[in-house]
């Protein structure tokens, strides 16, 4: 039992103007070290924002439906965004940790994919319209130029 006494003890002797300094000096040593944290956050933010910038060579694998087996098309990757580096409407983004969605139309197909960048490769699935025929499959990228 007197081990239990004692913290019970030294609760008693903390008085509430002691617990109130005691909470804004937390405050102020919080206050005063999120800006440096925040900023770390916000250039780690920028860098990898343009982490994947450059054209990549995008393969696309039919894996269910009457479609070619394998296509492969140029993307140009600038900041965020996503767009064609070749033919076609291309219109995407790059999301945090590299995630990636896309939707690519040429003429009367058009196609939407999902994955992940990482470095200078990445791969994921497909899906769409190809020439009428309902198909889809898996994708995989790789970074044939920087800027």
């Amino acid at each position: 039992m007197t081990g239990s006494a004692r913290p019970i003890a030294f609760l008693g002797e903390f008085s509430p103007m002691r617990a109130l300094r005691w909470i804004f000096a937390t405050a102020v040593v919080v206050a005063v070290a999120a800006p440096g944290t925040a900023d770390a956050a916000r250039r780690a933010r920028i860098v990898r924002a343009g982490a994947y910038d450059g054209v990549w060579s995008v393969a696309f694998a039919t894996t269910a439906g009457n479609c070619s087996s394998t296509n492969s098309v140029p993307f140009t990757v600038s900041g965020r965004r996503v767009s064609s580096a070749g033919g076609g409407k291309v219109r995407g983004g790059i999301g945090r940790g590299g995630r990636v969605a896309v939707t690519i139309s040429v003429g009367a197909s058009r196609a939407s994919g999902s994955g992940r960048l990482v470095g200078n490769s990445g791969a994921g699935r497909w899906s769409g319209i190809l020439s009428g025929d309902r198909c889809s499959g898996i994708w995989q990228a790789m970074r044939t130029s920087g800027f």
